[in-house]
């Protein structure tokens, strides 16, 4: 069986509607106050053990950094990809949940009240802007297919 160039799925039709909804889904101010303040949250999550002085508990610190990085480059990416990345904006959502409960999941005695209130603060903003970014695609959806019922 031979493919011809003519019956790529680049150029069917749903494919490139699709990707104009996800583009205007992300071009909105909405999408894009979300992604920086998703940005900051990540870097805050990244730096928060120095910030709020609790660096000297290693294994939270370390996992903190890791997080927050990874968050960064889930969330940074979104903008600029959302067709190919919207499933990141779950998987950010997976690490406002973890960084809620890891000064008390993570090895040692990390749970003090600065860890606490931090990490909890921190990773619930993660996680709501998390599902905002995850809701704006699915928010464009809904639109174009009652545009197309009317």
């Amino acid at each position: 069986m031979t493919t011809h160039p003519s019956s790529s799925i680049e150029h069917h039709p749903d494919l490139a509607e699709m990707r104009s909804r996800f583009e205007r889904a992300t071009s909105t101010p909405r999408a894009q106050a979300t992604e920086a303040l998703a940005l900051l949250t990540g870097v805050y999550i990244a730096a928060s053990p120095w910030i709020i002085g609790f660096n000297n508990l290693t294994t939270l610190t370390v996992c903190n950094l890791i997080v927050g990085i990874a968050y960064c480059l889930m969330m940074g990416g979104l903008g600029s990809a959302y067709e190919r990345t919207h499933a990141m904006a779950w998987a950010a959502c997976a690490l406002g949940a973890w960084t809620i409960v890891a000064p008390w999941v993570v090895s040692g005695n990390v749970s003090t009240t600065r860890s606490i209130w931090s990490n909890v603060i921190a990773g619930a903003i993660a996680l709501l802007l998390g599902l905002a970014m995850a809701a704006s695609g699915s928010r464009g959806a809904d639109r174009m297919g009652r545009a197309r019922a009317m």
